[in-house]
């Protein structure tokens, strides 16, 4: 009799695992937080007087960043542009988009071995597409946001300085690095 409770009590106590790894099985998995890296904003004055602010906001979140930019012409108006960018750790462009209050939009997302730039002009209908021959660790420097030089600069750190002795040693010369400036349709050296 004494064999057939402590039997039991194992099939219970087994039965009481296995039922408990299958209910943390069914949970799904939440993402991880996203980690702020850094946010603020960029005036821009004229005769001392604020005109435009831009701000904007960096995050990562699994292995990858984001950056949000919005741009607003006075001050307390609506964003009149707003920027999307996310991009792998490694600096590859997963995906770009730019809107303005207008209705006109554009994206830029890797395709194969090219950039591929779709435009959509304020009320009409098929966006335009333009191809770049450029790789994904292009950067993107759209010309009505600061915060894309921002991470040129984080981009120029990673690539040709090293830490030495407690310090930051970067090499004399310049770096180059290819640029695609959206708005212009226009691919460059920098």
């Amino acid at each position: 009799m004494k064999f057939a409770t402590a039997n039991r009590l194992v099939l219970a106590f087994i039965l009481a695992l296995s039922l408990t790894a299958l209910a943390k099985s069914d949970k799904k998995e939440k993402p991880a937080p996203a980690q702020a890296v850094d946010s603020g904003s960029f005036g821009v004055f004229i005769k001392g007087q604020r005109v435009a602010t831009e701000t904007f906001n960096i995050e990562q979140r699994n292995g990858s960043s984001i950056i949000r930019s919005q741009f607003k012409e006075g001050v307390g108006n609506d964003p009149a542009q707003k920027s999307e960018m996310e991009m792998t750790g490694g600096g590859e462009l997963l995906r770009y988009e730019w809107s303005q209050t207008s209705g006109a939009a554009l994206t830029v997302v890797p395709k194969n071995d090219f950039l591929m730039e779709s435009i959509s002009a304020a009320g009409s209908g098929k966006p335009a597409e333009q191809p770049f021959l450029m790789p994904s660790t292009s950067a993107i420097l759209d010309n009505n946001f600061f915060v894309h030089r921002e991470i040129l600069i984080w981009r120029y750190l990673a690539a040709d300085c090293k830490p030495e002795g407690g310090n930051l040693k970067c090499q004399q010369g310049p770096a180059d690095f290819g640029v695609l400036v959206p708005q212009d349709h226009t691919s460059l050296h920098v």
